[in-house]
C-alpha cells in the first residue's frame, strides 16, 4: 500500500482553501486504496510526521506552500512530492519576474509598474494616471487568489489601493486594466508529453470581477467547458499555456490564467498557478472531468505521474 502524506493548511492567506483542497485530496487517495497521512503544515511535529512516507501531495496554496520553500525542504529530506520544484514555484509566485519571462518568449502580458515599499512615497500619481489611465489594477506581487487586489476607478482611490496591497507584500504591481473574458488552461505533464486540457471560461456570479468571493463562495462563478471561443484563440491559449509551463520549469501540473480582451486583441496572461485549487469543484478537476477523469482519477493520476518520474 502506497503511503502518501497530504500536506495542507499552512500560514498563507489561502489557508482555508488549502484545508478544503487537502481534505478532498486525502479522501480521493483513500478511495484509491492509499494509506494517507493528513498533515497541517502548522503542526509542531511536521517533519517527524513525514517518516515512512513514500510521497507527499502538496495541497498548499500561497506563501510557504506554493513559493518553493517547502519544496526545498522536501528536496533536502529526499521525499518526492507532487508538483513543481523550488525554482519554478518561486518564479510563478513572483508575478513581476514571471511576466518578464513570458514577455521575453512572446506571450502577451499587461503593461505594469513594479513598486517596492521603500519607493511608495516617491510615486507620482499624475504620471501613473497618464501612463495607465483608469480603471487600473493594483495588487501584491506575491499573493494568490486575488488577495489584496483592487480595481481602481479614479485617482482618489489609488492611494488607498496601494496601501492595501502593501499590507500583503513589500512589492506590488500597478497594471493596466484589461476588460474581457477570463479563461483558464489546466496543463498536465507526464513523462512523455505536456498537454493542455479543455479551456474553461469563468463567469463570476456574485461580483463584477473574478475575485476571492467569486472563486470560493458557493455559486460564486460558473465554469463553461469548453470555453466559448474560436479555434484560433483556443489553439493560441493552449500553446501559450504549455509554453508558460515550460519556461518557468513547472512539473506535473499547472493552471494558467488568461483574459481575452473585449476589443478582440490577443489574450493576456495573468498568472501561472503551480498548485491550483483541488477541491471537488475547483477549476483543475473540472478540466480533468472534461477529458473523462473523475476527481479521484485526476488526484491519483498526479501521484502516479510523480512516482513514474522518480523511477
Amino acid at each position: 500500500m502506497l503511503n502518501v502524506a497530504v500536506i495542507y493548511g499552512g500560514k498563507s492567506k489561502e489557508r482555508e482553501v488549502s484545508l478544503r483542497s487537502g481534505k478532498g485530496v486525502a479522501n480521493a487517495l483513500k478511495a484509491k486504496g492509499c494509506n494517507v497521512k493528513e498533515i497541517d503544515f502548522t503542526s509542531m511535529d511536521f517533519i517527524s510526521s513525514l517518516q515512512g512516507v513514500d510521497l507527499v501531495y502538496l495541497a498548499l496554496h500561497g506563501r510557504f506552500g506554493e513559493d518553493g520553500r517547502i519544496q526545498g525542504l522536501l528536496d533536502i529530506l529526499e521525499i518526492p512530492y507532487v508538483g513543481s520544484g523550488v525554482l519554478a514555484s518561486a518564479l510563478a509566485m513572483d508575478k513581476a519576474k514571471a511576466k518578464r519571462i513570458f514577455d521575453y518568449v512572446g506571450i502577451r502580458v499587461a503593461k505594469d509598474l513594479f513598486v517596492q515599499i521603500e519607493d511608495k512615497e516617491r510615486l507620482n500619481f499624475d504620471a501613473i494616471e497618464e501612463d495607465f489611465g483608469f480603471p487600473l489594477v493594483v495588487k501584491p506581487n506575491q499573493e494568490g487568489s486575488t488577495i489584496g487586489l483592487s480595481i481602481v476607478k479614479n485617482k482618489s482611490e489609488l492611494k488607498e489601493a496601494i496601501n492595501h496591497a502593501f499590507t500583503f507584500d513589500k512589492q506590488i504591481l500597478i497594471e493596466e486594466f484589461i476588460s474581457g473574458t477570463e479563461v483558464t488552461v489546466a496543463v498536465l505533464e507526464t513523462a512523455s508529453e505536456i498537454q493542455a486540457l479543455p479551456i474553461i471560461e469563468i463567469i463570476p456570479n456574485k461580483n463584477q470581477y473574478y475575485d476571492y468571493e467569486s472563486k470560493y463562495a458557493p455559486g460564486g462563478s460558473d465554469h463553461i467547458i469548453p470555453a466559448r471561443i474560436n479555434k484560433e484563440t483556443e489553439g493560441l491559449l493552449k500553446k501559450w499555456a504549455i509554453e508558460a509551463h515550460r519556461q518557468l520549469g513547472c512539473e506535473t501540473l499547472s493552471r494558467v490564467d488568461f483574459i481575452i480582451p473585449s476589443d478582440g486583441s490577443l489574450p493576456v496572461i495573468l498568472e501561472v498557478n503551480t498548485l491550483p485549487g483541488m477541491t471537488e469543484t475547483s477549476l483543475y478537476p473540472d478540466a480533468a472531468k472534461a477529458i473523462g477523469l473523475s476527481y479521484e482519477d485526476i488526484v491519483y493520476k498526479l501521484v502516479e505521474i510523480t512516482l513514474n518520474k522518480q523511477k
